[in-house]
């Protein structure tokens, strides 16, 4: 348990309280397909050892030989898509967002133990099609691809296709509302756990990786095991363990989460962003600031959505608008002398000299690179220095759709299956101004907290399904193991958006380790730690001991 984690055991209840999840013992044991436990449509998903191309590839310059199993459809209902996806003809519609690839290493072919590296590879929140990141020839260096890696240490590597925003089924519909993506990798872990028996790799230690929109999905899917909330969705995609009553009998918890830079908490995500950069006029002094008035008004709205969390900070301390400066610039700091650390020739360029990464001076840290101490840290500078290198979004940075004449953001990711988008939050949906697009006062006649209120209204569900704030912290089975990484530099989301989902982590009793840091140096991106990533793996893995092989009745 880490110091912050012994200082936070009080606890902390985010979000109120959730259906119940599946309780351990009900889930452990599922037969394999045809068993009295499986129904018919757990029969069409079975698993077949056979049914694989060989790949030869070389990790480090030495050859390696690989299994492919290629685009297993992982639920037995798939949504039929169109053919032609953003104006790209797309191969398999029957299954391609539905769908995953799985590596598997020769060596580790009859290993029933090892891990499953599971990658979800969706940016931005928006829908990812099935893609294979190991091909025939490839040449991988395990210390920059965490593919290699990944490979080397004898994983089964998974590529992970879902539905999300973008994409349009063959009826017209859209179905990659909310929380398709979660369902669908919920889905994925379900088909793992169905086949336990007959796959190498262990479905008791799948490592979730994932970064930007594939870093939240990665926070949804490990913050929410086993939470009864998506077993209708479930059912309806005819994932794996769902029976006729709607009811779930196979587990979708999974061991570890590796997170960079999680596009998450979308439902409060807008207010964070104008919080953290008009709280020291960032948006103004660096003239980024096209609608002072919208920026003011959704910014104001912050510091009772954090002290609502009921957060600590590091040092026990509660964690508010007053005191979330402070502790990003302890982060950045610790950040700083962490690199400093690493390595002899990791230098932080003196005050006046030029930051190579972005050819920007650096105004705004202190540091002695002899001591690998940081002296002093100017967040007004600091903040500046952020949106210099890449321009801040406009605001609402995530909930644009309707508002200031914008168009962008995650707000197609919500609504019905029949709308292209809806608003998600207060503001926007208040101040939307596009006339018939059903969506906002002007085209209700409600108030966003009125049309909360509205019977069938599914947006603020929706929110909630994709949030793992909503989750962490309660009966849902959060995965125990916790990797998350978001850079320095990096202006998509507010940096309050990952430290809070660090202290709600730490603050969770299930939650047996999380390591977060702001990266040194880095944008928004991930990966870019191979190396360090994969230790911490291993050691999570260490740590947690062997697992059983899995028996012909499941796990």
């Amino acid at each position: 348990m880490s110091l912050m984690k012994q200082a936070l055991v009080a606890g902390v209840v985010i979000c109120g309280m959730l259906s119940p999840a599946i309780p351990a013992a009900a889930s452990a044991g599922h037969g394999p397909p045809g068993s009295p436990k499986s129904d018919a449509e757990d029969g069409a998903l079975a698993f077949d050892p056979a049914a694989y191309t060989e790949l030869t590839v070389t990790v480090d310059g030495q050859p390696m030989a690989v299994r492919w199993y290629r685009e297993i459809c992982y639920v037995a209902d798939p949504i039929l898509m169109a053919k032609t996806q953003n104006g790209r003809e797309i191969a398999n519609p029957e299954c391609g967002y539905q769908s995953m690839n799985v590596f598997v290493p020769e060596s580790s072919a009859e290993n029933p133990r090892t891990a499953i590296y599971f990658a979800v590879n969706n940016s931005g929140w928006m829908a990812s099609y099935i893609r294979a990141s190991v091909t025939d020839g490839a040449a991988y260096d395990s210390t920059a691809s965490n593919v290699g890696a990944a490979l080397k240490a004898g994983y089964v590597f998974v590529d992970v296709a879902s539905r999300s925003r973008g994409i349009v089924a063959a009826d017209g519909t859209y179905p990659g509302k909310s929380p398709a993506a979660v369902v669908d990798a919920k889905a994925a872990v379900r088909y793992l756990r169905l086949n336990d028996s007959a796959m190498p790799g262990s479905a008791e230690r799948i490592v979730v990786n994932g970064t930007s929109g594939g870093g939240a999905l990665t926070a949804a899917l490990a913050a929410s095991g086993n939470s009864r909330d998506y077993d209708t969705y479930l059912a309806d995609v005819g994932a794996a363990g769902i029976s006729s009553k709607r009811r779930s009998t196979i587990r979708d918890d999974v061991f570890a989460a590796n997170a960079y830079c999680p596009i998450t908490d979308l439902g409060n995500a807008d207010i964070a962003y104008e919080w953290l950069f008009t709280t020291l006029g960032t948006r103004a002094t660096t003239r980024q600031d096209p609608a002072p008035a919208t920026s003011a008004a959704i910014a104001a709205d912050y510091p009772a959505y954090l002290k609502s969390l009921g957060l600590r900070d590091a040092a026990g301390r509660k964690l508010t608008a007053d005191t979330m400066l402070k502790t990003i610039r302890d982060e950045v700091a610790r950040s700083a002398e962490t690199f400093m650390k690493a390595a002899p020739t990791n230098v932080v360029p003196d005050l006046g000299e030029t930051v190579p990464s972005v050819g920007l001076v650096n105004d705004w840290i202190d540091v002695d690179n002899d001591r690998d101490k940081v002296v002093s840290i100017d967040m007004t500078k600091y903040l500046a220095f952020v949106v210099k290198q890449r321009a801040l979004k406009p605001a609402p940075a995530f909930d644009q759709v309707g508002v200031n004449g914008l168009t962008g953001g995650e707000t197609n990711l919500f609504g019905t299956d029949e709308q292209v988008y809806s608003n998600f939050t207060a503001y926007a949906w208040n101040n939307n101004s596009i006339a018939g697009d059903v969506t906002g006062v002007d085209d209700t006649g409600l108030t966003w907290a009125r049309f909360l209120r509205q019977r069938g209204t599914v947006v603020d569900e929706q929110v909630d399904l994709i949030d793992p704030m909503h989750y962490i912290g309660t009966n849902a089975d959060t995965a125990p193991y916790w990797y998350v990484r978001h850079g320095t530099r990096d202006r998509d989301t507010a940096f309050t958006v990952s430290i809070n989902l660090d202290s709600a982590l730490e603050s969770d009793r299930s939650v047996k380790e999380v390591d977060y840091q702001l990266a040194w140096d880095k944008p928004h991106a991930g990966n870019y730690d191979v190396p360090e990533a994969m230790a911490w793996i291993a050691g999570a893995l260490r740590e947690a001991g062997p697992v059983k092989a899995p028996t012909t009745h499941g796990h």
